[in-house]
């Protein structure tokens, strides 16, 4: 039987620290700390539920990042 795959670590990083900042700028920021997945989502967009360590998402209103949450 394989190994069962062990995830990456998560950067130590603070998802509320991304709020209010341009997007591209965000996402930018975000990559450059570790995060090795950046999603950026229109307000109300329907995600699926899973969680995926490494991934950093946002929903983005008016180019502005208004919610940041891990997974």
């Amino acid at each position: 039987m394989a190994p069962i795959p062990t995830p990456q670590p998560e950067p130590q990083d603070s998802p509320e620290g991304y709020v209010g900042l341009d997007a591209p700028d965000a996402e930018r920021r975000a990559r450059a700390r570790g995060w090795s997945t950046v999603r950026s989502l229109p307000p109300g967009a329907i995600v699926t539920m899973e969680y995926r360590a490494g991934r950093l998402n946002f929903e983005v209103r008016d180019g502005r990042v208004a919610r940041a949450w891990k997974g």
